[in-house]
């Protein structure tokens, strides 16, 4: 039995793939030290909060309703009315309910964006998607129908005190060709923290605009919710610009309910698309953020509870990092935002891919940073450096995973090789 062209694409093994394995894996194996998954932290205040509004909204049929009914393709309506006001409210953006759209978790929203703007064409050529900024998220590197869909540009390295760095887009060396059917980047980015500055987003929205393409912002861990994000950072939407959102990093993942905020072009596509691929988004998640929103809840808890401890937590795991390993040894992104650190190791004698394997045999699941480069044209040793470390959890847990990761760089230091 063989497959199609698309069977065989979307079963190759991935980066991807290999991610949610170990995942997988590691939670079925107690003892494992699991700094590699994104998943997002089960904070007591938001977990005790969750519970409680899940029973009220039981007691009043609500879950019910939502569960034995269908959306419509775009989304439950009464959450579509509730964002477009939100966001009108707090950020002066003029959008309505038909700008926005659901779609069963971010991962699905952005394997229909990715096709809808890149790949074949009628009339025969082919566009491409341009992350103006490796490293990028490691899920987008196999979600193009096509194959080589993605080109990414190399960042400027700006090297900051305490053994901390972080990207820059070099927009001296950013080409926008022909090919280039959309631009995307993630703010705070997944995996490194970053954060781009509001300067370079400007700058991005015009060159997008320029050349008559749409820029993409995946703003997953950003404002106004869930709010993981540290640094002063405005939030912007235009009519160019399609912004994508979750509820996962709020601390419901299994949710799996992802925003996507657009012109009513782009929108309409997106709900023609739910409705061939998947009838209607689930109604869930949607309905848990409806609520949260009638109640003032959604941003508050953002604000008071999900950014204060992730913020806590990573001042934390870096001081745990700095125990064990100089800034010699391991320089840090500076984190900006997100669930994540990014650690780069720029004199080890080994590959990452190779130091992976060595803590996965010691019980330590982390990834490796080449994964994050979907489409860098040339070779980088840069790719082959750095590791993507998830902070979120318990310090004792956190500490376990560093002493022996410590350990093997030591190792691969004194073996040379």
């Amino acid at each position: 039995m063989s497959f199609s062209v698309f069977g065989d694409k979307f079963t190759r093994h991935s980066g991807i793939t290999r991610l949610m394995e170990d995942m997988g894996e590691g939670l079925r194996t107690p003892g494992t030290v699991m700094l590699g998954g994104g998943n997002p932290a089960q904070i007591p205040e938001m977990t005790d909060y969750f519970q409680q509004l899940l029973q009220q909204m039981q007691d009043e049929g609500k879950l019910t309703e939502a569960l034995c009914n269908y959306d419509g393709p775009r989304g439950k309506t009464v959450l579509l009315d509730a964002l477009a006001a939100l966001l009108r409210e707090h950020l002066g953006w003029q959008i309505s309910p038909k700008n926005i759209a659901l779609t069963n978790g971010s991962q699905s929203a952005f394997f229909y964006l990715f096709n809808l703007y890149a790949g074949r064409r009628a009339d025969g050529s082919k566009k491409r998607v341009l992350f103006p900024l490796a490293p990028e998220y490691l899920g987008y590197a196999d979600a193009g129908l096509d194959d080589d869909l993605f080109v990414s540009a190399k960042p400027n390295i700006e090297l900051l005190p305490e053994g901390q760095f972080k990207y820059h887009v070099d927009f001296e060396h950013l080409t926008i060709t022909d090919d280039t059917g959309l631009i995307c980047v993630s703010r705070p980015t997944n995996p490194t923290g970053n954060v781009i500055t509001d300067e370079e987003l400007m700058k991005l929205d015009v060159l997008a605009q320029q050349h008559d393409i749409p820029l993409l912002i995946d703003n997953a861990y950003g404002v106004p919710f869930p709010g993981i994000i540290f640094s002063d950072a405005r939030p912007l939407w235009n009519p160019n610009i399609i912004l994508c959102m979750s509820l996962s990093k709020l601390g419901l993942p299994g949710s799996r309910c992802g925003i996507i905020i657009g012109d009513e072009k782009v929108i309409s596509a997106i709900g023609n698309m739910n409705g061939i691929i998947s009838l209607a988004p689930g109604s869930i998640g949607p309905a848990i953020a409806n609520e949260m929103i009638k109640r003032g809840d959604l941003l508050r808890l953002s604000d008071e509870v999900i950014k204060p401890f992730y913020q806590q937590r990573v001042t934390e795991t870096i001081a745990v990092i700095r125990r064990y390993l100089s800034a010699e040894r391991c320089l840090i992104h500076k984190p900006e935002g997100a669930i994540f650190l990014w650690l780069w190791f720029k004199d080890l004698p080994i590959t990452t891919e190779v130091l992976y394997q060595r803590l996965k045999q010691r019980g330590v699941l982390m990834v490796p940073g080449h994964f994050f480069f979907p489409g860098l044209e040339h070779e980088w040793p840069h790719t082959h450096q750095c590791m993507r470390m998830n902070y979120v959890p318990d310090s004792e847990t956190i500490e376990k995973g560093i002493k022996i990761l410590a350990e093997e760089i030591e190792r691969a230091h004194a073996e040379g090789v």
